[in-house]
Protein backbone atom coordinates (compact mmCIF):
# COMPACT_ATOMS: atom_id res chain seq x y z
CA UNK A 1 0.00 0.00 0.00
CA UNK A 2 1.73 3.71 -1.15
CA UNK A 3 -0.64 6.38 0.36
CA UNK A 4 -0.66 9.70 -1.42
CA UNK A 5 2.59 11.56 -0.71
CA UNK A 6 0.94 14.93 0.90
CA UNK A 7 -1.68 12.66 3.05
CA UNK A 8 1.02 11.11 4.28
CA UNK A 9 2.98 13.97 5.14
CA UNK A 10 -0.34 16.11 6.62
CA UNK A 11 -0.65 12.97 9.20
CA UNK A 12 2.49 12.25 10.18
CA UNK A 13 2.81 16.40 11.08
CA UNK A 14 -0.51 15.93 13.10
CA UNK A 15 -1.82 18.39 10.36
CA UNK A 16 -4.57 16.24 8.09
CA UNK A 17 -7.79 18.17 6.89
CA UNK A 18 -10.16 16.30 5.53
CA UNK A 19 -13.45 18.46 4.17
CA UNK A 20 -16.24 16.27 4.09
CA UNK A 21 -19.19 16.44 1.73
CA UNK A 22 -21.18 13.51 3.22
CA UNK A 23 -21.56 9.26 1.76
CA UNK A 24 -24.99 10.07 1.64
CA UNK A 25 -24.53 12.97 -0.64
CA UNK A 26 -24.86 12.79 -4.56
CA UNK A 27 -25.97 16.49 -5.02
CA UNK A 28 -23.76 17.45 -8.04
CA UNK A 29 -23.54 21.24 -7.27
CA UNK A 30 -23.29 20.81 -3.56
CA UNK A 31 -20.44 17.87 -3.93
CA UNK A 32 -19.05 20.82 -6.42
CA UNK A 33 -19.56 23.85 -3.82
CA UNK A 34 -17.45 21.36 -0.77
CA UNK A 35 -15.02 20.50 -2.97
CA UNK A 36 -14.20 23.84 -4.66
CA UNK A 37 -14.20 25.41 -1.18
CA UNK A 38 -11.87 22.90 0.21
CA UNK A 39 -9.26 23.08 -2.40
CA UNK A 40 -8.87 27.00 -1.90
CA UNK A 41 -9.21 26.85 1.73
CA UNK A 42 -5.69 24.42 1.98
CA UNK A 43 -7.71 21.26 2.93
CA UNK A 44 -5.37 18.11 2.90
CA UNK A 45 -8.01 16.12 0.86
CA UNK A 46 -11.63 15.86 0.48
CA UNK A 47 -14.28 12.93 1.50
CA UNK A 48 -17.35 12.67 -1.01
CA UNK A 49 -19.89 9.59 -1.89
CA UNK A 50 -18.58 6.67 -3.44
CA UNK A 51 -19.75 7.92 -6.87
CA UNK A 52 -17.47 7.65 -10.07
CA UNK A 53 -19.74 10.41 -11.33
CA UNK A 54 -18.80 12.60 -8.32
CA UNK A 55 -14.98 11.19 -8.45
CA UNK A 56 -14.62 12.22 -11.67
CA UNK A 57 -16.48 15.59 -11.04
CA UNK A 58 -13.41 16.07 -7.76
CA UNK A 59 -10.98 15.27 -10.25
CA UNK A 60 -12.37 18.23 -12.62
CA UNK A 61 -12.15 20.80 -9.73
CA UNK A 62 -8.89 20.10 -7.24
CA UNK A 63 -5.75 17.88 -7.74
CA UNK A 64 -6.43 17.15 -3.71
CA UNK A 65 -6.24 13.79 -2.82
CA UNK A 66 -9.72 12.47 -3.05
CA UNK A 67 -11.44 9.59 -0.25
CA UNK A 68 -14.95 8.19 -1.07
CA UNK A 69 -17.04 6.83 1.90
CA UNK A 70 -19.59 3.76 1.54
CA UNK A 71 -20.67 1.25 4.01
CA UNK A 72 -21.17 -1.16 1.12
CA UNK A 73 -17.55 -2.41 -0.34
CA UNK A 74 -18.94 -3.19 -3.75
CA UNK A 75 -19.01 0.82 -4.27
CA UNK A 76 -15.84 1.27 -3.84
CA UNK A 77 -14.60 -0.49 -6.78
CA UNK A 78 -15.75 1.83 -9.71
CA UNK A 79 -15.18 4.43 -7.60
CA UNK A 80 -11.52 3.80 -7.45
CA UNK A 81 -11.58 2.96 -11.16
CA UNK A 82 -12.63 6.44 -11.42
CA UNK A 83 -9.70 8.10 -9.73
CA UNK A 84 -10.10 7.81 -6.08
CA UNK A 85 -7.06 8.00 -3.86
CA UNK A 86 -8.61 6.37 -0.58
CA UNK A 87 -11.44 4.64 0.74
CA UNK A 88 -13.27 5.28 3.53
CA UNK A 89 -15.80 3.01 5.62
CA UNK A 90 -17.99 4.79 7.50
CA UNK A 91 -18.53 7.85 9.02
CA UNK A 92 -21.81 6.38 10.22
CA UNK A 93 -23.23 9.48 11.83
CA UNK A 94 -26.00 9.64 8.95
CA UNK A 95 -27.50 6.61 9.67
CA UNK A 96 -28.27 7.25 13.36
CA UNK A 97 -31.05 9.02 12.72
CA UNK A 98 -32.48 6.66 10.35
CA UNK A 99 -32.30 4.07 13.10
CA UNK A 100 -29.40 2.14 11.78
CA UNK A 101 -26.57 1.18 13.91
CA UNK A 102 -23.08 -0.63 13.02
CA UNK A 103 -22.10 -3.34 15.75
CA UNK A 104 -17.97 -4.39 16.20
CA UNK A 105 -18.72 -7.63 13.71
CA UNK A 106 -20.67 -5.99 10.54
CA UNK A 107 -17.56 -3.34 10.60
CA UNK A 108 -15.25 -5.89 11.07
CA UNK A 109 -16.72 -7.82 8.36
CA UNK A 110 -17.14 -4.36 5.71
CA UNK A 111 -13.43 -4.09 6.65
CA UNK A 112 -12.15 -7.49 5.00
CA UNK A 113 -14.63 -7.78 2.61
CA UNK A 114 -13.19 -4.49 1.45
CA UNK A 115 -9.38 -5.50 1.53
CA UNK A 116 -10.59 -8.49 -0.73
CA UNK A 117 -11.91 -6.29 -3.12
CA UNK A 118 -9.16 -3.72 -3.04
CA UNK A 119 -5.89 -5.07 -1.19
CA UNK A 120 -3.56 -2.03 -2.42
CA UNK A 121 -5.28 1.00 -1.77
CA UNK A 122 -5.62 3.36 1.27
CA UNK A 123 -8.25 2.27 3.95
CA UNK A 124 -9.71 3.93 6.35
CA UNK A 125 -12.37 2.96 8.60
CA UNK A 126 -14.45 4.43 11.49
CA UNK A 127 -14.81 3.30 14.92
CA UNK A 128 -18.96 3.66 16.03
CA UNK A 129 -19.02 5.82 18.92
CA UNK A 130 -22.10 3.58 19.58
CA UNK A 131 -19.46 0.91 21.00
CA UNK A 132 -18.24 2.26 24.98
CA UNK A 133 -14.52 3.07 24.69
CA UNK A 134 -12.75 -0.06 25.62
CA UNK A 135 -14.72 -2.09 22.62
CA UNK A 136 -13.75 1.46 20.14
CA UNK A 137 -10.65 0.31 21.17
CA UNK A 138 -10.90 -3.18 20.70
CA UNK A 139 -12.28 -2.67 17.24
CA UNK A 140 -9.69 -0.06 16.67
CA UNK A 141 -7.00 -3.22 17.24
CA UNK A 142 -9.15 -5.53 15.37
CA UNK A 143 -9.49 -3.35 12.16
CA UNK A 144 -5.66 -2.73 11.86
CA UNK A 145 -5.31 -6.27 11.80
CA UNK A 146 -7.53 -6.46 9.21
CA UNK A 147 -5.72 -4.43 6.90
CA UNK A 148 -6.83 -0.74 7.85
CA UNK A 149 -4.23 2.33 7.54
CA UNK A 150 -6.09 5.04 9.04
CA UNK A 151 -8.70 4.62 12.07
CA UNK A 152 -11.43 7.89 12.10
CA UNK A 153 -13.38 8.26 15.31
CA UNK A 154 -17.46 9.81 15.19
CA UNK A 155 -19.71 11.07 17.63
CA UNK A 156 -20.48 14.56 17.98
CA UNK A 157 -22.97 14.78 15.07
CA UNK A 158 -24.87 13.14 17.36
CA UNK A 159 -24.29 14.04 20.61
CA UNK A 160 -26.34 16.75 21.99
CA UNK A 161 -24.75 19.45 23.86
CA UNK A 162 -26.37 21.23 27.08
CA UNK A 163 -24.81 24.53 26.71
CA UNK A 164 -24.07 27.39 24.03
CA UNK A 165 -21.16 29.28 22.60
CA UNK A 166 -17.73 27.33 23.37
CA UNK A 167 -18.49 25.61 26.38
CA UNK A 168 -21.66 23.50 23.82
CA UNK A 169 -18.82 23.08 21.37
CA UNK A 170 -16.69 21.52 23.68
CA UNK A 171 -19.13 18.94 24.74
CA UNK A 172 -20.25 18.15 20.88
CA UNK A 173 -16.57 17.54 20.10
CA UNK A 174 -16.18 15.21 23.50
CA UNK A 175 -17.35 11.62 22.84
CA UNK A 176 -15.13 11.82 19.01
CA UNK A 177 -12.00 13.51 21.29
CA UNK A 178 -12.30 10.58 23.84
CA UNK A 179 -12.26 8.01 21.16
CA UNK A 180 -9.33 9.80 19.91
CA UNK A 181 -7.25 9.79 22.95
CA UNK A 182 -8.00 5.96 23.54
CA UNK A 183 -7.65 4.50 20.23
CA UNK A 184 -4.41 6.43 19.47
CA UNK A 185 -2.40 5.00 22.39
CA UNK A 186 -3.78 1.30 21.18
CA UNK A 187 -2.69 1.50 17.48
CA UNK A 188 0.56 2.14 15.71
CA UNK A 189 -1.65 4.13 12.58
CA UNK A 190 -2.70 7.36 12.21
CA UNK A 191 -6.08 7.79 14.10
CA UNK A 192 -8.54 10.65 12.15
CA UNK A 193 -10.94 12.66 14.29
CA UNK A 194 -13.95 13.53 13.28
CA UNK A 195 -17.55 14.75 14.27
CA UNK A 196 -18.54 17.70 15.70
CA UNK A 197 -15.27 19.82 15.25
CA UNK A 198 -14.74 23.40 15.31
CA UNK A 199 -11.85 25.13 15.22
CA UNK A 200 -12.15 25.81 18.97
CA UNK A 201 -12.07 21.82 19.08
CA UNK A 202 -9.65 20.77 16.30
CA UNK A 203 -6.54 21.59 18.71
CA UNK A 204 -8.08 19.59 21.14
CA UNK A 205 -8.24 16.37 19.02
CA UNK A 206 -4.91 16.93 17.82
CA UNK A 207 -3.37 16.93 21.69
CA UNK A 208 -5.52 14.32 22.13
CA UNK A 209 -3.58 12.22 19.84
CA UNK A 210 -4.96 12.67 16.63
CA UNK A 211 -3.24 12.64 13.31
CA UNK A 212 -5.75 14.68 11.66
CA UNK A 213 -9.51 15.79 11.70
CA UNK A 214 -12.48 15.35 9.53
CA UNK A 215 -15.05 18.01 9.21
CA UNK A 216 -18.29 17.87 7.69
CA UNK A 217 -21.34 19.60 8.86
CA UNK A 218 -19.84 22.66 9.85
CA UNK A 219 -18.91 23.58 6.08
CA UNK A 220 -22.10 21.38 4.31
CA UNK A 221 -24.48 23.72 6.34
CA UNK A 222 -23.36 26.88 5.12
CA UNK A 223 -25.30 27.81 1.77
CA UNK A 224 -22.38 29.64 -0.25
CA UNK A 225 -18.41 29.16 -1.07
CA UNK A 226 -17.52 31.83 0.38
CA UNK A 227 -18.21 31.27 3.77
CA UNK A 228 -17.10 27.62 3.29
CA UNK A 229 -13.81 28.89 2.11
CA UNK A 230 -13.88 31.13 5.14
CA UNK A 231 -14.25 27.92 7.38
CA UNK A 232 -11.88 25.33 6.08
CA UNK A 233 -8.90 28.63 6.55
CA UNK A 234 -9.80 28.78 9.88
CA UNK A 235 -9.50 24.98 10.44
CA UNK A 236 -6.40 25.13 8.56
CA UNK A 237 -4.76 27.97 11.01
CA UNK A 238 -5.88 26.31 14.06
CA UNK A 239 -3.75 23.41 12.92
CA UNK A 240 -0.78 25.44 12.03
CA UNK A 241 -0.68 27.44 15.57
CA UNK A 242 -0.21 23.75 17.19
CA UNK A 243 3.14 23.49 15.55
CA UNK A 244 5.33 25.37 17.55
CA UNK A 245 3.63 23.90 20.85
CA UNK A 246 4.93 20.37 19.58
CA UNK A 247 8.35 21.60 18.26
CA UNK A 248 8.61 22.90 22.05
CA UNK A 249 7.95 19.57 23.01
Amino acid sequence: MTMNAKLEQALATSQALKVISGLNNFDSRRVSQVVTAAHQGGATFVDIAADPNLVRLARQLTNLPVCVSAVDPELFVTAVEAGADLIEIGNFDSFYAQGITFEAAEVLDLTRRTRALLPEITLSVTVPHILTLDLQVQLAEELVQAGANIIQTEGGTSSNPAHSGVLGLIEKAAPTIAAAYEISRAVSVPVLCASGLSSVTVPMAIASGASGVGVGSAINKLDNEVAMIAVIRSLVEALQTLTPLRAQV
